[in-house]
């Protein structure tokens, strides 16, 4: 009730200033996202907040639209030439300026990639290939490979964590283990900083010198054209208070109502409620391979013997409509779905997991379970992981903390005991694990490249290479099932099952567009 009054307040005040202002009451969108937002580096870590963030702050040299293509959206012009056809030249749209005023330049675009190339999982790969980037003019640059690389413009267009946003160079400059300190992007729009509350309230407003791209908007593609003055996000922990937000007016457009309220927003007049990613999502199951017990291998054998797929399916999201088993690293019904060497994660075997801990010597010591209580997906995940863990002879120690704090933790290399991890499950987008160079989870390049888990596998990173260079669909096809089974064996990860779920949003809200991340422009609100 507390919550809810204090949610009228809010409503009031922005109508007040409206009125004093001249402006309309409703050029403001209030948006309840998944999870607070408190790291905003969305180089720095790959958690959807951060992402989010990005994409309102942002822009991007290319994009990906529903149809999974790649579309120039910073660039104006590219050409592909030279010895080999290893030179990719890059122009610059006119009129692209940061929030500070300045033009985006060539070396804005060279630093920010090389940053987000010694972090991300596809940006490495590019890196690999790369021998160079150098600028022509201020507003032309050149990427020049080593030898061929058919995913360059996959690359620069991957639609999600982590994104190759474009940063300011003074920014870019910042190391990549350091989240940065200033929030100054090109994108449609501006971070309110002065007005930022974490754990109540993030401000963007409407960029007005931003100069959309011709086109229609689909994902990150096409025209980003703004129809509000300010997105707030506004931090409701309480689900049932958000989901009674929404119906009563106070909020706009919530990103991930639980499943189980579902109904009591299909059943309000006002309200509309639609799976905007239709590709899907994964679950994630990870383990620390830095340290004991997982630093064997037997020893993770054992863990995905223990879990299953099913069990954290109606854990989470609880109605079949909205879930499926899915032996498919990367994703069923895409075109590299295979079976092949899921069997373990499939059903939980606990004489299996048993006998392969025995095998491996684990010595009894817990290991820590991180569990994430503040996202409703998510929720759920960590007490179903520690329940089959324990079935399976492992001793757990459950640790509750939020999603943030979560996204923090996984990042420090320490023993369990020092504050350190074992395990922690999350969620990808569909978009995020299309193939082995997009999906982060199976780099295994040790604790220097490797995604929070550190797998060290030189099989796999020649598999992934060969990826790379191939360009024959079939042989690339043999090739990713290769990797799957390969995945399994040396466990990169578990994938937990498949799953999709509702947005919901006021009908005074149209033209929401879909997309493996939530989308603010193009919207419009009577």
């Amino acid at each position: 009730m507390a919550k809810t009054c204090f949610m009228k307040s809010l409503v009031a005040a922005a109508a007040m200033t409206a009125v004093a202002g001249g402006a309309s009451a409703d050029s403001t969108l209030r948006v309840v996202m998944h999870s607070d937002l408190k790291i905003v580096d969305p180089i720095w870590t790959t958690a959807y907040m951060s992402r989010n963030y990005g994409y309102m702050v942002y822009d991007t040299l290319f994009a990906m639209d529903e149809d999974t293509k790649i579309h120039p959206q910073m660039v104006e012009k590219y050409s592909v030439g030279g010895p080999n056809n290893l030179t990719y030249t890059f122009t610059l749209r006119d009129g692209l300026m940061f929030h500070d005023g300045a033009p985006v330049t060539s070396a804005d675009v060279i630093q920010s990639i090389k940053r987000w190339g010694g972090k991300d999982s596809m940006g490495q790969m590019l890196m690999k290939f790369t021998k160079e980037m150098k600028a022509v003019d201020d507003k032309t640059f050149q990427l020049i490979l080593n030898e061929p690389f058919g995913l360059v413009l996959v690359a620069l267009g991957k639609p999600s964590s982590n994104v190759p946003f474009i940063m300011p160079k003074r920014v870019a400059d910042t190391p990549k283990d350091t989240q940065i300190s200033e929030y100054v992007g090109s994108g449609p729009f501006v971070f309110d900083a002065a007005n930022w509350k974490p754990g109540d309230k993030a401000v963007f407003r409407k960029n007005s010198a931003y100069r959309p791209r011709a086109g229609k908007p689909s994902w990150g593609a096409g025209g980003k054209v703004v129809n509000v003055d300010t997105v707030e996000w506004i931090s409701i922990k309480d689900h049932n208070t958000a989901v009674n937000a929404l119906i009563s007016g106070e909020v706009d457009y919530i990103e991930s109502p639980p499943v189980d309220l579902l109904p009591l927003l299909e059943a309000a007049d006002n309200v509309k409620v639609e799976v905007l990613n239709k590709l899907g999502n994964q679950l994630m199951f990870r383990l620390n391979h830095l340290h004991p017990p997982f630093n064997n291998v037997k020893a993770r054998r054992a863990a995905l013997a223990a879990i299953d797929q099913i069990g954290f399916l109606k854990a989470v999201i609880g109605d079949p409509r909205y879930y499926k088993e899915c032996p498919a690293m990367f994703m069923c019904g895409s075109s590299l779905a295979t079976d092949k060497g899921a069997d373990i994660i499939m059903k939980s075997d606990y004489a299996l997991s048993k006998k392969l801990l025995k095998e491996a010597g684990y010595d009894g010591t817990p290991i820590v379970v991180m569990q994430s209580t503040d996202v409703d997906v998510l929720n759920n995940l960590g007490p179903t992981a520690a329940q089959h863990l324990r079935r399976g002879g492992f001793k757990v120690d459950l640790q509750a903390m939020d999603w943030q704090t979560l996204v923090a933790r996984r990042a420090k290399k320490d023993k369990p005991a020092d504050g350190g991890w074992n395990v922690f499950m999350t969620s990808w987008t569909g978009a995020d694990i299309l193939n082995p160079i997009l999906a982060a989870g199976f780099n295994a390049g040790g604790a220097e490249k490797g995604w929070f888990g550190w797998p060290d596998d030189a099989k796999m990173e020649a598999l992934r290479d060969q990826f790379a260079k191939e360009t024959d669909p079939a042989k690339q096809k043999a090739i990713a099932e290769a990797i799957q089974v390969r995945a399994m064996e040396v466990v990169t990860h578990g994938h937990g099952g498949q799953w999709t779920k509702p947005a919901a949003w006021s009908t005074d809200l149209s033209n929401v567009i879909g997309g493996p991340f939530p989308i603010f422009w193009n919207l419009t609100k009577k």
